[in-house]
């Protein structure tokens, strides 16, 4: 669990008991050590949570307290709509679903005039032929990137034939009419883009690569000269 998604969950740990909570029953729930636990408090009351207690005692959420609502402004709104649109025309159907289901969220969380604003927004991404079909393999490979997992891909090159690359998936980039896989090579011992038209199949193996997605990537954008946002 990342430290975000922890603080969320600790947050609403205080937030639905109904009597103080120990220092160490949070731990265990949460998985991390007692002085972890004690930090994570520390940040969220420097944020402005209303947590009372002490180590020894317990910890709660002082009765009324309520998270502050997550507000966009228009533009922001229009934004994310029109990403999650063009997400659901490009992207695998796991993460086309979830795009929507993202924007779903945000809506029911929204005042009325702004949901209304979402509803009736004249942003659209046409669905213009002849598109590319997601791979079958996109929701592994995003898992692959995610885990920092080694994956075999069964590539053709550009002179058709058939190679086998066992790489190390950081990124992978969505054009308008193709995608592209960004990886360390081991057979070529460097970093290569793969087409993803070209990439019969793939295989995700249950083996990290040596290094850190963050670590490849900056070396890549260092060797390449590109910019994240240039690259997007």
């Amino acid at each position: 669990m990342s430290r975000p998604a922890r603080l969320l969950r600790l947050l609403d740990l205080l937030r639905r008991a109904r009597q103080p909570q120990t220092g160490p029953a949070l731990a265990q729930t949460l998985e991390v050590s007692l002085r972890t636990l004690y930090r994570d408090i520390a940040s969220l009351r420097e944020q402005g949570a209303a947590i009372e207690g002490d180590p020894g005692i317990g910890f709660e959420m002082r009765p009324g307290f309520l998270l502050p609502p997550l507000m966009f402004n228009a533009d922001e709104l229009e934004a994310l709509l029109l990403g999650a649109r063009w997400a659901s025309l490009q992207a695998d159907p796991q993460l086309a679903s979830a795009a929507s289901a993202a924007m779903d969220r945000i809506r029911s969380a929204l005042p009325l005039e702004l949901r209304i604003a979402v509803d009736t927004s004249g942003l659209m991404v046409p669905n213009m032929q002849p598109n590319p079909q997601p791979e079958t393999w996109q929701t592994g490979l995003r898992r692959a990137i995610r885990a920092e997992h080694k994956v075999v891909l069964h590539y053709e090159d550009q002179h058709g034939r058939l190679t086998e690359r066992l790489v190390w998936p950081f990124a992978m980039a969505y054009f308008d009419r193709s995608r592209v896989v960004s990886a360390w090579c081991e057979l070529r011992q460097g970093f290569r883009h793969f087409r993803a038209d070209r990439v019969h199949a793939m295989q995700e193996l249950q083996e990290r690569y040596p290094q850190s997605r963050h670590s490849l990537l900056q070396q890549w954008l260092a060797e390449t000269g590109y910019t994240l946002d240039g690259w997007s």
